[in-house]
């Protein structure tokens, strides 16, 4: 309809001067398509060879190249983990805190922050840092970090691990850092002895940063160990023992104050600054049964020992959780087979299963199963094209333009120094769709000339790729201009996007020069193996390689 409203006439109006421009260019390129077209059908085994060769190193392609989950993105924000020594008190904790806070406050490319202390143990303190607008900061998050972490390090007591905030978090488990590795055992003692192992193998490894462990094993207890015969010499018994410490230090409620507008809680303890050390208890007195008042260090004294913070568990396990950052540019793919490799290295008793957990497990799932979702999506297309033109064979035309979409993939992607992540797959796949309308366009005229006009698979297949050629091309420029903003983007977040541009332009960039040429010689080769299954004679007419009129012309 709108056609009808707003298209006039050639003979009315005549083209434009970029019109004339375009065609005459087209009409170039179609002339240098028909030259090389009719040389590649005169070598028809070499290029064969070539179409072999392209299948061999879409897999070389696929096996060397680094495997991720997701890009690393730059959101803007950074979240911060503080892990201190685990005697620390919370006063201590909450000036380790401060400082910081206020080396990050100093960073230019930091617009604000906030912070907490606990959440699992009194040594952990997080930050929420936000970070100014990428144009005013001018570096990545990953560079601000890098940049952070001397100056971090720099105070005792409490190291700082920092990670960027990602859109897609896969797994809810929270940890210093964004990849977790996980021990767990029924044997508590074999845990205790095998995390440190482990921990220290993975400090050591070249692709790993900010390693860190969940283990809270040495945190500082005073036992204060009763004379129980002294005491009762004294006519203290251990009820009232009990009482005087609880009313000293465990905030009894004795009261509650009501006011016409609010009621409050009284609560007895003694003096904040008599509650850092055991001093205190020096000062304690106890009543006894007659009434005196006796100190509580005349039959008591105290044990320093070590205690373990909180004991974690995966399911009903113990469980102690090796959390790491990557390196940059190391894949998370490499990452995972160092620290396989590793463990294996370690020789850990069979009472400790080791396993990746949250986003690292995620990763290993995807990348088991991403061979059958390709494959799967080749099953689809293969039946889907068998039912449309009926026919064994023609399908597998159509996918032989496959390998050179993955082959343009994966080599952009080896160019721009990306991992092989979920995203890029997603690409591939979508290049799976885009990519087969080239050789779609080309048979689907070429078995209709054969059916109903009678003409040779040589003659059919020649005149469909110069009809065709139009179409290909423009379908595959406005696929290549739609992802091209992906593949060039900026801003927040743009690293999630960047890997599906790359390999969509990448693949339909070296598809198109590979399979205008090699789908019809892959056409002609499938039609006489249709010939030699069905018993038919191949027709024994010569190929017309004449020049096609171009469209325009006065004989088209």
């Amino acid at each position: 309809m709108m056609c009808a409203r707003f298209l006039k006439p050639t003979r009315q109006e005549g083209h434009n001067l970029a019109y004339r421009l375009s065609e005459n260019g087209f009409n170039k390129l179609l002339a240098g398509y028909d030259h090389g077209l009719r040389w590649v059908l005169k070598h028809q085994p070499l290029t064969l060879g070539i179409t072999l060769a392209t299948v061999c190193l879409s897999v070389f392609l696929y096996i060397i190249i680094p495997k991720g989950f997701f890009p690393q993105q730059d959101t803007g924000s950074l979240m911060g983990t503080i892990q201190a020594s685990q005697d620390i008190s919370f006063a201590a904790m909450r000036v380790k805190q401060l400082q910081f806070s206020n080396i990050v406050m100093t960073d230019p490319a930091v617009d604000t922050l906030g912070g907490i202390i606990g959440g699992g143990a009194l040594n952990i303190g997080r930050m929420f840092i936000q970070l100014k607008p990428l144009s005013e900061r001018k570096v990545s998050a990953a560079q601000i970090i890098a940049r952070l972490r001397p100056k971090l390090a720099v105070v005792p007591g409490a190291t700082v691990f920092l990670q960027a905030n990602q859109d897609i978090r896969v797994g809810g488990r929270q940890s210093n850092s964004q990849y977790q590795y996980t021990l767990e055992s029924e044997s508590l003692s074999d845990l205790n002895t095998w995390a440190p192992r482990m921990y220290d193998k993975l400090r050591t490894l070249p692709g790993l940063r900010d390693v860190s462990t969940d283990q809270q094993v040495k945190g500082l207890e005073a036992e204060l160990v009763i004379d129980r015969d002294t005491a009762y010499r004294l006519g203290v018994p251990a009820q009232t023992i009990d009482n005087t410490l609880y009313d000293a230090f465990g905030q009894r409620q004795v009261s509650t104050v009501f006011t016409q507008m609010n009621e409050y809680h009284l609560v007895m303890e003694v003096a904040p600054q008599f509650q850092d050390n055991t001093d205190a208890l020096k000062n304690i007195y106890v009543r006894s049964s007659n009434g005196t008042q006796v100190p509580l260090s005349a039959f008591t004294h105290f044990e320093a020992l070590t205690t373990s913070l909180a004991v974690n568990h995966q399911g009903q396990i113990p469980a102690i959780t090796l959390s790491f950052n990557l390196a940059p540019g190391v894949a998370l793919g490499d990452a995972v087979n160092s620290i396989e490799q590793a463990a294996l290295q370690m020789g850990m008793p069979a009472s400790i299963r080791a396993n990746f957990a949250g986003t690292a497990e995620a990763f290993q799932d995807s990348l088991s199963n991403q061979p059958i979702l390709i494959l799967a999506a080749l099953a689809a297309v293969y039946i889907v094209l068998g039912m449309l033109y009926e026919s064994y064979i023609h399908p597998v035309t159509i996918l032989s333009t496959l390998p050179s979409a993955g082959v343009g993939a994966l080599l952009a992607l080896l160019l721009w120094r990306l991992d092989l992540s979920v995203i890029a797959i997603v690409g591939i796949v979508l290049l799976i769709g885009i990519v087969k309308k080239n050789a779609i366009l080309m048979i689907d005229f070429a078995l209709e000339a054969q059916r109903t006009g009678r003409m040779s698979p040589e003659d059919a297949i020649y005149q469909s790729c110069l009809l065709r050629f139009r179409p290909i091309m423009m379908t595959t420029s406005a696929a290549l201009l739609g992802a091209l903003p992906l593949a060039i983007g900026t801003g927040t977040g743009s690293e999630l996007r960047r890997p599906l541009g790359i390999s969509i332009v990448g693949g339909l960039i070296v598809s198109q020069m590979l399979t205008l040429f090699t789908t019809p010689v892959v056409y002609l080769y499938m039609d006489r193996l249709r010939v030699f299954l069905s018993g038919q004679e191949e027709r024994s007419a010569a190929p017309d390689l004449r020049p096609s009129p171009l469209p325009g012309s006065p004989v088209a």
